[in-house]
Order: structure tokens, then C-alpha cells, then sequence
């Protein structure tokens, strides 16, 4: 059983006084291979302030929890064992009551907890989690949490290509998308895929054949390039040598490769207008859309016009995916549902309380409009009903000193860009002139109209449009390198406000975690796969040195004879141990991903994605959440850089 979340304010460091607040929380929960459910739910009938003092927290005596079991069956024989089900909490003096009652032709049976504060009214922390231990299943503790500061499991490390120095930082921002809302993309991308193809179908009249595709959204992966032209699929190492390439879904030989990227005199830049970028998990499923087409054209000669070209193709699918942004499709139907479409996050919530409590500015700066953001926010940091739905409030905005919807970036992070900045009125949407953002009175008015909504004693918030010099005025930052901005587009979040303001930058990779725990768990193969490639070295040096000495016209019959067969034993060896290596190389990124390997590597040189996150990213980490694992005021560090020759030299 997994009891409802609730929440609680903890009392952050230097603290002594903190208040809870924990309303009633609710979770119907269906028991596996019956028509039981069980209803859970947890309330405190009196919310006074507390007093902490070290792990324990000092609750006035007339204050009574209460935790509440029920079992809905359709007949009284389906649960008859009731009370023996039910669990003793063993919560100090916690006492359990019974009751069974008939309601419309279903009989509910309902345990009821109701427990005693201790005489001198301490209860420990841990008394006040839900059964499950939020923070045990994470396997690392909140840094603001009384067990914070201790070992973070590897998936949830922040990694440092550049110092960062969290005292100097004024303001911490973030994207949302993929950002702070993480989408499935078992859900969200099969639904982006099956409104590109009804696009393609119903507007660019491609055959209905593809109205009966299905999408896998675990083929494709960041990273990848498109050759539009030639209609390949590619992935390259960080000096943009061409490793791994398919044509649609069929893989290319070695000599086809060399043949279409190795022999130039001129080398490819791989860049737009030919090539196509797959730097977003957004793109993954027009990638493999636009693989299946060009299977489907290679296969089915004359059902795509001869003039769709696999260029003109490429460019249909985007048309189609904007088509789908550009009618709200996708996001009415997260709207509508977003747990659907959103994973949960329980360390959003802390993270940005931890952030603001340490004196940070907190804001977001996202593409999307106010509607869309407000509904995605609100599923994320916002109250949730009965039912898990969340309800529609501004009490999410209260994590954040300031919104920009609607952005356009990467155009924001230029200051050139003369877009104007407007509030966002946010109960009906209204965009409101201003001046640096504050609101201007319309012609012909007498004074400045602000909506009660609006956050009391803060003005306005939320805005739209404007660039990057607005956003500095409204946080008083002083210096670019005051900012921290945390996104997951290498492009639109990260290449620009590093290269063309100075932020310190944080990429998200979710795709990071799963790597990096394969990495630890094989990291006796990796040795093996060193020992192998060392070995193969060695022999084809040898190999070298008798080929050079067989050349010496000076050498005797039989030294030559003996020679000639240590060469021929040496060559049948060496082409062992290539096999054996390039077998278990093979296995080894297979472990992976079957189709291409590690995201950050292409044989033994970093991928182009990795080389892009090493220039661009001051920090980067699985999830935007693993933030709330860290000091606010670490310093993060860089490992020390080694160049080939320093490998042999420095025993590490």
C-alpha cells in the first residue's frame, strides 16, 4: 500500500521555530486480484506552530493525528479478515476502532487510528512520514532534511565541468519543459507522434498507410544527427567523424560510411540547413518518424510523390509537429490529464523552498504561454484534490520571484532583442503593457488598474515576451555570472545563455542516471575492454618490428624462416584478440543501448552530445530535483583535466 503524500514545512539551518501544515490527503488504492479498494487517509486536527530542537519537534498536547483505513468489497464475505489486515502503526499510544456500514449495495469496512502525544509532546520526524518513508525511496536524503549532507547515490550526482560557486550566485532560473516537468514518453511522445502522422494524412496528403505506424519511443536517443538529404541517421564523435550511420532503419556498412562521409576534400560541418540537430527529447519522435519514412519510400516506390525528395520529407514532418503545437492539440490533451503525460517530482516542492529560504531569486523562463504553464505548475508544486487532479490556484507562483511565459528563447538571451515585455493578467490572460515590467496605465486611464489575484505586496510576477535585459532589471542582478539557469536544450537553454551571456549553466540529461549506474555496475568490463585494446597494441608493435627486420637483406635462411613463422603466429593472435575486443566492445554499449550505444561515447572518443555538454554545461545532472540533495552554498568543483600523456605518466 502506498499511503498519500502529504506535506510539511521543515524548519531549514539556524531555524528553531517552524509551522505544520498538513491537510486531510485521500488515495483510493485497488488491492491486486479482488474488487477490494482501500481508502487511505491522514489528518491532523490541529495545525499550531512548532519548536525544533535537533531531530525531535515540540507539538502542543491537544494536537491529534489521525490515520484512517477503509476497504470498499461488494459483499461481506470478500474481506472477512478486516481487522486482522489492518496494521498496527505502533505509534506511540495509537488506538484502532472498527466499523462496518452498507452504502448503495457495497459494504465498506473502516479502521481508524487516533494517537496520544507523548507527556512532554515530542514526536520525531520520522513518526510524521508517510509508511513508505518518502525520502528513504529516494535512496538519498533532502540536504535540508535532519539527514541531509550524507551520500548520494551516483544516478542523482551533480556533475561539474566548471566551478560554480553557489555564494556567488544572486538568482537561480529554470526552464520547464522537460526541465522541471518531466514528460513520459511512453505517453507524451507516442501522443506528439500520432498527431504528427494525422497531420501528414489529413494536410500534406501522405498515404493512410501511416495512420497504421506505431512509434517506439525507446529507439531513438539525443544526440543524433539527420542527413535530410540523404535521409541517414547519424551518430558522431566530438570530432564529427561519422561512427554509427543508418539509412531509415537499415545500418550502413563500413564502406558506405567511408564512402559518404570520409572521402571529401572538404570536411562537413554537419550543421543546418542539410543536417538536422536531435539535441531535444522533443525531437526523438520526428526522428524515428522520419526514419519510417524513408523506409516506407525506399520499400513502396510511387505511394510518396516522387517529388517529396527525403528532404522535402523532413521538412513535411516538421510542418506537421508545428501544425500540432500550432492548434493546441498536444497541450489540451495534457491539460487535461498531465498525470498522465507528467511524471511526479516530490523534490521540486523542497528544492525551491530550500532555494528561496537561502536567500536565491527563483525564477522560470519557459516557451510556453501563461494557460499552459499554469496548468503544468500546478500539477507540479500546486494543491492537489481528492481524486490526484490538481486544482487550478496561484499558490505555486509563491515558489518563484519571477515568471516570463512565453519567452521565444533562444531569442530572449540576446539584448538586442527588442520584443516588448507585458504582465500577464492571471485570471484571465490579458497581457498588460509595461515599462521594465512595471504596468502601465492604458490611454485615457487615470491610474494603473492591477487585478486582486495578483500576488499581495508583490505586484506583478508573471510576464511575457521581453529578453534577457528585462529579466536582469526585475531580479536587480548585477553581474551575468550571478545567474545559474537550469534547462535541457544544449541550444535554446544552455549554448546561448553561456556563450552569449556568461550564466552559469545546468543541463538536465534524465537519460544520465541509467548511464551512469551501467557505468558502475560494468566498470570491470571497461578495464577488461583497456586490458584488450593494451594487448592488441602490443602485439601489432611486435608485428610491426618483424616485418621491418624481415626486410634486412642481410638476414640468414633460417633466421628469416624463424622469423617469418613468429610473424605469422603473431598475426593469427593479434586477429584474436581484435575479435575478442571488438566482440565485447560490441556487448558492451549494447548494454546500453542496443542501437547506439552509450549517449556519451562513440567507441572510446566522447559523443558529439557529450562534447557539447562538456563546452556548454558548468553542471549537468539527471534531474533538475537533485539540486535539493546539495548545500545551498556548495562549491562545486571540477575533476582535474589530463590530457594522453599525463594517462601514463600519473598513477590515478
Amino acid at each position: 500500500m502506498t499511503p498519500a503524500s502529504s506535506s510539511a514545512s521543515t524548519a531549514l539551518p539556524g531555524c528553531k521555530r517552524t509551522s505544520l501544515r498538513i491537510n486531510p490527503k485521500t488515495l483510493r488504492i485497488p488491492v491486486s486480484g479482488s474488487s477490494c479498494h482501500i481508502n487511505l487517509l491522514l489528518s491532523i486536527s490541529n495545525s499550531k506552530c512548532l519548536f525544533k530542537t535537533n531531530s525531535k519537534m515540540r507539538i502542543p498536547k491537544t494536537l491529534t493525528l489521525s490515520f484512517c483505513f477503509s476497504f470498499l468489497y461488494s459483499s461481506p464475505s470478500r474481506c472477512p479478515q478486516f481487522p486482522s489486515l489492518v496494521p498496527d502503526l505502533g505509534l506511540c499510544s495509537s488506538r484502532r476502532f472498527f466499523t462496518t456500514k452498507r452504502s448503495q449495495g457495497s459494504f465498506q469496512s473502516r479502521a481508524s487510528y487516533k494517537m496520544d502525544i507523548p507527556s512532554d509532546g515530542a514526536i520525531s520526524e520520522t513518526q510524521l512520514q508517510s509508511p513508505n518513508g518518502s525520502e528513504k525511496s529516494q535512496g538519498s536524503c533532502l540536504w535540508a532534511s535532519p539527514n541531509g549532507g550524507q551520500k548520494i547515490e551516483i544516478g542523482k550526482h551533480i556533475f561539474c565541468n566548471r566551478a560554480v560557486n553557489m555564494k556567488n550566485i544572486v538568482a537561480v532560473g529554470f526552464d520547464m519543459d522537460y526541465t522541471l516537468a518531466q514528460y513520459k514518453p511512453e505517453t507524451f511522445e507516442s501522443l506528439a507522434y500520432n498527431g504528427t502522422v494525422k497531420k501528414l494524412v489529413t494536410n500534406l496528403g501522405y498515404p493512410n498507410e501511416l495512420l497504421d505506424w506505431s512509434f517506439d519511443w525507446t529507439y531513438m536517443v539525443r544526440g543524433l544527427v539527420l542527413d535530410k538529404k540523404r535521409g541517414n541517421i547519424l551518430k558522431m564523435d566530438r570530432h564529427k567523424y561519422v561512427k554509427v550511420a543508418y539509412h531509415g532503419f537499415r545500418l550502413l556498412s563500413k564502406d558506405e560510411k567511408v564512402a559518404t562521409y570520409g572521402n571529401t576534400l572538404v570536411r562537413d560541418a554537419f550543421d543546418e540547413p542539410d543536417y538536422a540537430l536531435i539535441d531535444t527529447l522533443f525531437s526523438l519522435a520526428e526522428a524515428y518518424l522520419f526514419a519510417q519514412l524513408v523506409d516506407f519510400k525506399d520499400n513502396n516506390p510511387g505511394k510518396i510523390s516522387e517529388e517529396k525528395d527525403y528532404f522535402r520529407m523532413y521538412r513535411d514532418v516538421r510542418a506537421a509537429v508545428d501544425l500540432c503545437h500550432r492548434d493546441g492539440t498536444l497541450k489540451q490533451m495534457v491539460a487535461n490529464d498531465p498525470k498522465r503525460y507528467i511524471n511526479e517530482d516530490n523534490s521540486l516542492v523542497p528544492m525551491l523552498q530550500m532555494l528561496r529560504s537561502s536567500g536565491f531569486a527563483v525564477f522560470l523562463v519557459t516557451n510556453s504561454l501563461w494557460d499552459y504553464t499554469n496548468v503544468v505548475m500546478n500539477f507540479l508544486c500546486g494543491p492537489q484534490k481528492v481524486n490526484g487532479s490538481s486544482l487550478l490556484t496561484l499558490d505555486w507562483l509563491q515558489h518563484f520571484d519571477v515568471v516570463i511565459t512565453g519567452s521565444a528563447k533562444p531569442k530572449f538571451f540576446h539584448d538586442e532583442n527588442r520584443a516588448n515585455l507585458f504582465a500577464v493578467d492571471t485570471d484571465s490572460g490579458m497581457l498588460i503593457n509595461t515599462d521594465n515590467g512595471s504596468p502601465m496605465a492604458q490611454v485615457g486611464a487615470s491610474s494603473v488598474e492591477v487585478p486582486d489575484q495578483q500576488i499581495p505586496d508583490k505586484g506583478y510576477r508573471v510576464f511575457q515576451g521581453g529578453n534577457v535585459g528585462h529579466l536582469h532589471k526585475l531580479l536587480n542582478v548585477e553581474s551575468s555570472s550571478q545567474v545559474l539557469y537550469v534547462g535541457d536544450h544544449i541550444y535554446g537553454d544552455i549554448l546561448r545563455s553561456k556563450k552569449v551571456l556568461g550564466w552559469r549553466t545546468m543541463l538536465v540529461v534524465p537519460e544520465l542516471e541509467k548511464e551512469v549506474k551501467l557505468l558502475w555496475s560494468l566498470r570491470d568490463t571497461r578495464k577488461h575492454l583497456i586490458l584488450l585494446r593494451s594487448e592488441r597494441d602490443q602485439i601489432e608493435d611486435q608485428i610491426h618490428h618483424l616485418k621491418w627486420s624481415l626486410q634486412c637483406e642481410c638476414m640468414e635462411a633460417n633466421e628469416m624462416e624463424k622469423m617469418s613463422s613468429k610473424l605469422e603466429l603473431l598475426e593469427a593472435q593479434c586477429e584474436r584478440v581484435r575479435v575478442t575486443h571488438q566482440e565485447a566492445q560490441k556487448v558492451f554499449h549494447e548494454k546500453f543501448h542496443m542501437v547506439w550505444g552509450q549517449l556519451m561515447k562513440t567507441g572510446y572518443q566522447n559523443s558529439r552530445f557529450a562534447h557539447q555538454v562538456e563546452r556548454f554545461a558548468c553542471l549537468y545532472t539527471s534531474q533538475v530535483g537533485n539540486l535539493a540533495l546539495y548545500s545551498p552554498s556548495k562549491y562545486y568543483r571540477p575533476s582535474e583535466d589530463f590530457m594522453p600523456h599525463e594517462f601514463d605518466l600519473l598513477s590515478l
